[in-house]
C-alpha cells in the first residue's frame, strides 16, 4: 500500500504557493490574474518553465490551458486528469484555483519518484479561465477541453475597458480550437483539489471534504433604464429614477431569497449607476444577479419568480428593463464510484473527512457532464474566499495533497 508518512509536504506546498502567488501580485497582497492579460500569460509561462524543470512534458492547448504530463506505461490512451484554474477574481487570494494545480504537480512528482511510471497517463491542468472575472463568460478553459464552446459565444464579448475577447486571446498567442473538435476522449476521470470557500470544514474540524454535489448557478446582467433629470427641479412624482427602481428590485429579491431559506442564495455584487453624479436623478443602472441552489427545480422556480418581480416593479415605475442571462449551470452530482474510492482511501489512511456539497461553482461541474469527476476540499479559514485574506492552515493543505495522492495512485497505477 502507498504510504506518505515519510514525506514532508508542508514546506514544499507553502513555498510553491508563495512562488506562484508572486505572479499578478497586488500591493495589498492580493492577486489579480484575468484571462489573457499580461499577468495571466506570465503566470502560465512561469508555471510551464517550472513543470519542465521538474522533468515533465508541458504543453498548451489552442486556447491556453496548460498541461503537465506523466506518460503511462500500459494504457497509453487513458488519462487521469487533475488540476484547477489559474485565473483569479480581481484582488483574489493565494489558494482559490492555484492550490489544485500546485497539489496536482506535487502529487504527480511524488508518485513518479516513488513508484515510477503509472499504467495510465497522469496530467495536471492549469485551466485558463473559470471565474468569468474579465469577460461575461465563465468556464472558458474547461468548456474548451470537453468541446462545449463555439466561436460565436465569445466573438462579441468585451471587458470593462472595451477590449474584445477574441483580440485579447490572439494577442496572448492563442486562438480557437478547430470547429471539428468534440472534446478529448482519453480522459477517464477528473479530480479537483480545492479550498472549500466556505466555513463548514473549519467549524466541524474536518481536514477533508469529499464533494457529492455542486450547486447550480444562474447569473444575470440586468439593465434598468429611466430618465436622467435635474435633482432640484424634477418633482418626486414625475421622476423615472432607475436607481430607486433598482433598489426596490434588489430588496424584493433578497426578501424572497430569505423566504426560501437555505441552501438557496442570491447575490447582487455589482452596481453601475449613470450618470453617477450627486445632483442628477439616475437614468440608468446595470446590476448583476447570482442565484444558486443544489436542486434544479427550486433554482428554476426561484429564478422565474425573481424575473417576474423585476418586470413588475419596472412596469409599475415606468422603467425599461433588459435582462441578460450569461450563466446557466444546473446542479450536478459527482461520480459515486470516485466519491467511494476517496472515502475508502481516506478511511484506510486515517484521514478524517466530511461528505458535503459545494456552494461555489467549479470546473468540476463542467467535466462531470462528460466524464467521472470528484472534488476534494480542504478548509478555508473563516470561510473567506475571493479575498487577499483567504487562508488555509498548512497542515490542512498537506492532508488535501495526501488525499489526492491516494486517489491518483488508485486510478492511475492500478
Amino acid at each position: 500500500m502507498i504510504s506518505t508518512k515519510e514525506i514532508n509536504l508542508e514546506k514544499e506546498i507553502v513555498d510553491f504557493i508563495e512562488w506562484l502567488s508572486s505572479f499578478g501580485k497586488n500591493e495589498n497582497g492580493g492577486i489579480t490574474r484575468l484571462l489573457y492579460t499580461d499577468e495571466w500569460k506570465k503566470t502560465q509561462d512561469g508555471l510551464k518553465d517550472l513543470i519542465e524543470e521538474k522533468g515533465f512534458h508541458a504543453y498548451y492547448d489552442e486556447v491556453g490551458n496548460l498541461f503537465a504530463r506523466l506518460n503511462g506505461s500500459t494504457y497509453t490512451n487513458e488519462t487521469i486528469l487533475t488540476g484547477s484554474h489559474i485565473d483569479t477574481v480581481i484582488n483574489g487570494g493565494k489558494y482559490d484555483g492555484q492550490f489544485g494545480i500546485i497539489g496536482g504537480i506535487i502529487a504527480m512528482e511524488y508518485l513518479r519518484d516513488t513508484y515510477g511510471p503509472p499504467v495510465r497517463n497522469i496530467e495536471v491542468v492549469s485551466i485558463a479561465e473559470e471565474e468569468g472575472s474579465r469577460f461575461p463568460f465563465a468556464f472558458w478553459g474547461s468548456k474548451n477541453i470537453i468541446g462545449a464552446v463555439k466561436k460565436e459565444m465569445v466573438e462579441d464579448l468585451k471587458d470593462l475597458n472595451g477590449l474584445g475577447f477574441v483580440e485579447e486571446m490572439y494577442r496572448a498567442g492563442f486562438g480557437f480550437k478547430d470547429e471539428s473538435y468534440e472534446g478529448r476522449d482519453d480522459i477517464k476521470a477528473f479530480i479537483e483539489l480545492h479550498v472549500e470557500q466556505g466555513g463548514v470544514l473549519e467549524i466541524e474540524k474536518k481536514p477533508i471534504g469529499i464533494v457529492e454535489h455542486i450547486v447550480g448557478q444562474r447569473r444575470f446582467t440586468i439593465e434598468v433604464k429611466g430618465q436622467s433629470n435635474h435633482a432640484g427641479t424634477t418633482p418626486m412624482c414625475y421622476r423615472r429614477d432607475a436607481l430607486y427602481g433598482t433598489s426596490k428590485m434588489i430588496q424584493a429579491i433578497m426578501d424572497k431569497a430569505i423566504e426560501y431559506g437555505e441552501p438557496l442564495v442570491a447575490t447582487v455584487g455589482s452596481l453601475e449607476v449613470e450618470p453617477n453624479t450627486v445632483n442628477v436623478v439616475p437614468g440608468q443602472v446595470i446590476f448583476s444577479l447570482d442565484i444558486r441552489h443544489i436542486c434544479r427545480n427550486i433554482l428554476k422556480e426561484f429564478t422565474d419568480e425573481t424575473m417576474s418581480i423585476i418586470k413588475k416593479i419596472a412596469l409599475k415605475m415606468d422603467l425599461e428593463v433588459k435582462i441578460e442571462k450569461w450563466m446557466d449551470c444546473d446542479p450536478i452530482a459527482m461520480d459515486k464510484e470516485l466519491v467511494d474510492i476517496i472515502k475508502n482511501k481516506c478511511s484506510q489512511k486515517g484521514l478524517d473527512y466530511k461528505v458535503m456539497h459545494s456552494g461555489a461553482g467549479h470546473d468540476s461541474q463542467i467535466f462531470a457532464k462528460v466524464m467521472p469527476t470528484v472534488m476534494i476540499f480542504v478548509p478555508s479559514h473563516k470561510g473567506i474566499s475571493h479575498s487577499p485574506h483567504e487562508y488555509t492552515e498548512p497542515e490542512d493543505l498537506v492532508e488535501g495533497v495526501k488525499a489526492l495522492i491516494q486517489a491518483l495512485y488508485c486510478l492511475a497505477y492500478k
